[in-house]
């Protein structure tokens, strides 16, 4: 996909008519809350959102933000022709920072569901304070809708009818990653490989599921190492001098956003690359890192995301950039489309249910609702998985390669490799083993690992 600072403006004003006919009330810069959407007399459902707004990880809400303004102009494109204009459901959002502290955003969430009558919440980007924010859900009966955070034991061992996620999560992610280490294997021959994660649900979650995803394919390698430096980690220099000791032929990390960034930069510093390949199958091509890298990016670096603004080349993927571009006047990560999704999600579900629907019949209508979104290529359509909630996509794994489409990157993925999401999903005795064990009951008799 290539795109253009000229494309781009020639869409602007289209765009910018769009959001304004769709958009009753818009943000204000330096609001401790941010409020748009319909407004709240008008509106026939109020989501409350929460966000990171500052520090690291800062970049992720303001793209959620611009992602879910997108979507509202898109659902009221969409709807104009096919569903009668007082049909339309108005969608009312509130997006407040969670600081990523559990105590901050339960607080949150509680006084939307008490103060706001929310209907929704939605949004999140650490796994951890997700998973409180998902007990709220369950306590208060509010239906969640997880755009951002990617631990498989929301849907997993923590399941509950009120929790729906629309991005990729780490079994997904780390499936996708064992098919290729395992035909990597076959080509090179790597024998050991070492993790690193950041130390707390996601990071191990990820190292959980890659296991389980490389055993299910029967590889064999050794295991180099496991290493767990905290979340907001400045310095590396100890992990880094542990994995050149341990020798790996592939490292395997979890880290993300900023965290991945300052990683990265100082194992290149370091020589860590010159010898073992290094790989992040969920996080690590977001267009932040991509974006940071200029042009000192190793050769081999292999890399996925939730989104990516190059792949696939379908109109849909284009037109979500370009608009994003459009109103923002840079490239998205992927956080805006996970958000993009949320509303999306949303909106179909009012519409299909009804604007005066039950929680419980919104919940039946969001599972197995199909979904086509900007990351979904040709003859796939995202559908949510009714046995997790889990949203079941395609993921690309790429190597990094020079490309000037997208600046300030100078490099983007390519080389890509994909695989289905029919691939990608978790075994049904896998689930019903894990959330087994978490809750102390028999699970699923032992059946045979999946075809490789």
């Amino acid at each position: 996909m290539s795109l253009s600072i000229r494309t781009v403006a020639a869409v602007a004003p289209r765009l910018v008519r769009l959001l304004a006919a769709a958009l009753l009330v818009w943000p204000l810069a330096g609001q401790a809350r941010i409020e748009f959407g319909a407004s709240a007399r008008a509106a026939d459902a109020t989501v409350g959102c929460m966000f990171p707004l500052a520090g690291r990880a800062a970049i992720y809400g303001r793209d959620s933000i611009a992602g879910m303004k997108l979507a509202l102009a898109d659902l009221q494109a969409e709807f104009a022709s096919t569903v009668p204009a007082g049909a339309v459901p108005k969608l009312r959002i509130l997006v407040e920072d969670d600081r990523s502290k559990v105590s901050v955003a339960t607080r949150i969430a509680e006084n939307f569901v008490d103060r706001d009558k929310v209907k929704f919440l939605c949004g999140i980007v650490s796994s951890g304070v997700a998973q409180a924010v998902s007990r709220v859900s369950k306590a208060r009966q509010v239906i969640m809708i997880g755009t951002d955070h990617a631990s498989s034991r929301l849907t997993v061992e923590e399941f509950h009818r009120h929790y729906f996620r629309v991005s990729n999560d780490t079994w997904t992610s780390m499936a996708a990653g064992a098919r290729y280490l395992a035909e990597m294997q076959k080509k090179s021959g790597w024998k050991r490989l070492a993790f690193i994660g950041p130390d707390y649900d996601y990071g191990h979650i990820a190292w959980r599921d890659l296991e389980a995803a490389l055993a299910g394919l029967g590889v064999n390698y050794e295991k180099a190492g496991h290493l767990w430096p905290r979340l907001y980690e400045p310095d590396y220099s100890a992990h880094i001098a542990e994995l050149a000791a341990a020798k790996p032929d592939v490292i395997v990390t979890a880290l993300w956003g900023g965290d991945f960034i300052a990683f990265l930069k100082q194992a290149l510093a370091a020589g860590l690359l010159d010898k073992a390949k290094l790989a992040n199958f969920d996080t690590g091509g977001n267009f932040d890192v991509l974006a940071s890298l200029g042009e000192q990016a190793p050769a081999g670096l292999i890399l996925s995301a939730r989104h990516h603004n190059n792949w696939p080349e379908t109109p849909r993927n284009r037109k979500f950039v370009n608009d994003f571009f459009a109103l923002e006047g840079r490239f998205p990560t992927y956080a805006a489309e996970g958000a993009y999704a949320g509303i999306m999600a949303i909106g179909r579900s009012l519409a299909l249910a009804g604007k005066r629907a039950s929680n419980e019949q919104i919940i039946r209508t969001l599972e197995g609702l199909h979904l086509a979104l900007p990351e979904d290529p040709d003859g796939h359509v995202s559908h949510i998985d009714p046995d997790t909630h889990q949203i079941l996509q395609t993921q690309a794994i790429g190597e990094v390669v020079p490309n000037t489409a997208f600046p300030p990157a100078k490099v983007m993925l390519g080389r890509w490799v994909v695989y289905r999401a029919e691939e990608l999903q978790p075994p049904l005795d896998l689930v019903r083993n894990r959330r087994a064990r978490e809750h102390g009951t028999p699970g699923s008799p032992p059946v045979s690992p999946p075809p490789k």
